[in-house]
């Protein structure tokens, strides 16, 4: 995967995160924390949101395909 293609799924991510109303009172979630984690070898992003209006917290995971063991860097493209 390209850097491009990073891009926009971390941005579909965000999509996904932005377009979900709170279950506790209907209002918009924020991302506070984004880490990559490895479960049963595969790699997840997950996101901790809070809920703007009430503050009720909601963990989100999204599998991570950008996460290859083929020593990419792709941290040396953002510069």
């Amino acid at each position: 995967m390209i850097l491009t293609d990073i891009m926009k799924y971390v941005e579909s991510e965000y999509n996904v995160i932005n377009n979900t109303p709170c279950e506790i009172c209907g209002g918009s979630y924020e991302a506070e924390e984004l880490e990559i984690v490895i479960v049963d070898g595969e790699p997840f992003d997950v996101c901790l949101c809070f809920c703007s209006k009430c503050g009720h917290e909601k963990v989100f995971e999204f599998p991570a395909p950008f996460v290859l063991n083929d020593n990419s860097n792709y941290t040396s493209n953002l510069n």
